[in-house]
């Protein structure tokens, strides 16, 4: 690993343990040459996933795409970025234990719109109002209905 600071590439492993949610390992490291340390994440590279969108056009997955999402659902709401994080890693968490190498847009949606409700109940609806297509206030009164009942 080469040194951020002085492009050594004798670098040491200092300690490691696994990240909070167990997906990567966190790995201290110190530089043989300036002795400075660093610290590096390490994750598991997986085969790409790709996503069956509604018009059933194909694309690589993108997390950076399902967190703009999540966070425009978000925005201006009491919900922290470590929280935005978070329902984002167990989503992509979720999504690699199902083992598929392809999967449809519409169960991301469903398991986003399923941590959203639990996370905060007008990011859950501004969310499934995009990801639902919401075509008029009927539709929109019909989901928050059904919001109100199961919770």
């Amino acid at each position: 690993m080469k040194c951020p600071y002085c492009a050594n590439e004798d670098t040491r492993v200092i300690d490691s343990r696994p990240a909070d949610d167990n997906s990567y390992i966190r790995r201290r490291r110190i530089c043989d040459k300036c002795n400075k340390r660093f610290t590096t994440y390490e994750k598991v590279e997986t085969i790409p996933l790709i996503i069956i969108k509604k018009d059933n056009n194909r694309e690589a997955f993108d997390r950076a795409k399902l967190e703009s999402g999540v966070l425009r659902a978000c925005h201006k709401r009491p919900v922290s970025a470590a929280q935005i994080t978070r329902l984002v890693d167990e989503v992509e968490n979720e999504i690699s234990q199902m083992e598929e190498k392809e999967i449809s847009s519409g169960v991301i949606g469903e398991l986003v719109m399923n941590k959203l409700k639990d996370l905060d109940a007008v990011a859950y609806v501004r969310f499934a109002s995009v990801y639902r297509e919401f075509k008029d206030v009927n539709t929109f009164l019909e989901e928050l209905k059904g919001f109100m009942d199961k919770g």
